[in-house]
This record gives C-alpha cells, sequence and structure tokens, in this order.
C-alpha cells in the first residue's frame, strides 16, 4: 500500500529568474502530485508545498536539490507531514 505525506521545501541559491517554478511544476505533475510551488520575494527563495506518494515525493525532492539548468541550489530546508488532500492539481502560485 502506498504511503502518502506531504513535502514543505524551501530553495536557497540562484532559484529565480531560472525557469525554476515551470520545472517544480512540470515534474510534480509527471510524479501524479498536488501543491504549489511560488517565489518569496522577500528572500528571493522558492517555497514548494507538495503531496503524494512519499517515493514520488522523495523523487522531486531529489530534483529540487539539483535544479533546472541555469539554477544554483545551495540549500533545500524540508519539513514532512502528514497528507491532508487539501489541493487538486500542481500549481504556480504568485
Amino acid at each position: 500500500m502506498e504511503q502518502r505525506a506531504a513535502l514543505h521545501a524551501v530553495i536557497h541559491g540562484m532559484v529565480q529568474a531560472v525557469n525554476f517554478r515551470i520545472f517544480v511544476q512540470r515534474n510534480a505533475k509527471a510524479l501524479g502530485l498536488t501543491g504549489y510551488v511560488r517565489n518569496i520575494s522577500r528572500d528571493h527563495t522558492v517555497e514548494v508545498v507538495a503531496e503524494g506518494e512519499r517515493e514520488k515525493l522523495e523523487q522531486l525532492l531529489g530534483q529540487l536539490e539539483e535544479g533546472p539548468r541555469f539554477a544554483s541550489v545551495k540549500r533545500v530546508e524540508v519539513e514532512w507531514s502528514e497528507y491532508s488532500g487539501t489541493y487538486r492539481k500542481f500549481r504556480i502560485g504568485s
């Protein structure tokens, strides 16, 4: 039986203006995850909230640590929590 979970990640580094949000949305959708990705302008980070199968979330986390081609990920802060079923799809937030 699949184990569902929720992931909250804050990505630090050169992660804005490098298509990071589109990269995350594309990968999250491909993995069947729901949630959102958004820029946090006050500190130039990107926030990701995702829900789904724990194994798929771990795959997404690996992708977040790598980032798209022109990104430079310095650090990823991660918090795990219980699956809530709050989200219907994966979107780019504002």
